[in-house]
């Protein structure tokens, strides 16, 4: 199951184009998860109806996120500071729709407030179906390793299902974390990025205890190129093109001669001169190979 970017519950109910176009779900696959985030209840329940009504089948509620723009109007991870506000939003969300409510935390707000396992006990009494934990706290950031205890207390304390996120990059840390916090699921996130086989890796891992063979360049090669004509049609080519950008460097790191290609990628303003540099550069990495096209 694929969540929704972040939407902002304020920016929502101001109808911003930005902010309508992350809510449109046009040809996304079931179950369509919807994240919002937002520090007031009456305005998070709001925003929970508005999405429902626009096709959402499932509201996450972003208290995870660590982005200062974020943190310094009380929303994302901010929101573990204050466990009164947190309960009163969930109690909001969960009343305001039909749909199941679930919840994005990490495992507190600094490394001497890890209250993770407090709150994943008020989600659960305020009706919040299922708990994705990211094993920092909001000062980590993204710094350091992530730590699974806390994921493993939260899930030992509650009853609703809880999925495991931070720093799983393999398919035998995937194991490995499933097996130390007995949650019932894994979110990935960073490592997916240019790499959504990952997936597959994974599930191939768990099932047979054996690595399966890595994604062929022909592959790699022809999901970018469909990744990019999809970022084409949905953005138009101007913004398209400056949104792809990033996403044709997570999926070229690695590849000889990689570091070049993006210099020189990046400076290209059309779509028809990335698809070209794209096949070119990836016909080169198969030749070398000795790999057909």
């Amino acid at each position: 199951m694929a969540v929704s970017e972040m939407v902002s519950s304020n920016s929502l109910l101001w109808g911003s184009k930005k902010t309508l176009r992350r809510a449109n779900h046009e040809g996304e696959v079931e179950p369509r998860a919807v994240q919002i985030a937002g520090a007031d209840p009456d305005m998070m329940a709001q925003a929970a109806r508005f999405n429902v009504d626009n096709g959402a089948q499932i509201i996450d509620i972003n208290m995870g996120c660590p982005a200062k723009k974020v943190c310094n109007v009380m929303a994302g991870s901010a929101l573990l500071q204050d466990e009164l506000l947190v309960a009163r939003i969930l109690e909001a969300v969960v009343r305001a729709v039909d749909v199941p409510v679930t919840l994005k935390i990490r495992t507190g707000w600094d490394r001497a407030h890890r209250n993770g396992v407090n709150i994943a006990r008020l989600a659960e009494q305020c009706g919040v179906q299922l708990l994705a934990v990211h094993g920092r706290t909001r000062a980590c950031l993204f710094q350091g390793d992530a730590e699974y205890d806390t994921i493993a207390e939260i899930n030992a304390a509650t009853n609703i299902p809880v999925v495991a996120n931070g720093d799983i990059a393999t398919p035998e840390k995937a194991a490995r974390v499933l097996k130390y916090t007995g949650a019932a699921g894994l979110m990935i996130g960073r490592a997916a990025q240019g790499r959504p086989w990952i997936f597959r890796e994974i599930e191939h891992y768990l099932r047979t205890g054996q690595k399966c063979v890595q994604a062929p360049l022909a592959e790699v090669r022809d999901t970018l190129l469909t990744h990019l004509h999809n970022l084409y049609a949905f953005y138009g080519e101007f913004t398209g093109v400056r949104v792809a950008r990033k996403h044709i460097s997570w999926y070229s790191k690695g590849q000889p001669g990689g570091a070049a290609f993006r210099n020189a990628v990046n400076r290209l303003e059309t779509a028809t001169q990335q698809l070209t540099m794209i096949r070119e550069f990836f016909d080169r990495q198969m030749l070398a190979a000795g790999l057909a096209a």
